[in-house]
């Protein structure tokens, strides 16, 4: 798969995502429900801490990744959805963490809604990833 961003302005790249992406040669697409911050039981975890629930569906997702033989380095698409924008803008240094190594960017979203699919939850992370 080869990747060639697509940044008409460099505004969003400090951020830590392109505006697109041209992806060319992939074989297989893998598109991920929201993953959010639960336990292996489905049970909430790390209620109101947006930090603690943002690292845990971020470990969800790389799992869920793991499972079907990719990693980060195969997503080509994030929509975020936060109960809190400003909470978890102040936390997104945890998405640099992850994808920074990498030197990816992928084009995201995040979107402020007012509750997720249990009232526990403040984030939630849905991905496309393809090889």
């Amino acid at each position: 798969m080869i990747r060639t961003p697509v940044n008409p302005w460099p505004w969003s790249l400090p951020l830590g995502y392109n505006q697109a992406e041209i992806i060319t040669g992939q074989t297989r697409q893998l598109l991920c429900s929201g993953q959010t911050a639960v336990d292996a039981t489905g049970a909430p975890q790390h209620p109101g801490v947006m930090r603690g629930q943002l690292a845990l569906a971020l470990d969800n997702l790389q799992a869920v990744l793991g499972a079907a033989g990719m990693s980060l380095d195969n997503i080509v698409r994030l929509t975020v959805y936060a109960t809190d924008v400003d909470a978890a803008l102040r936390n997104f240094d945890l998405l640099g963490e992850r994808f920074g190594p990498l030197c990816l960017a992928p084009p995201m979203t995040l979107l402020g809604v007012t509750r997720l699919a249990l009232p526990p939850l403040m984030i939630e992370i849905e991905a496309t990833a393809a090889d």
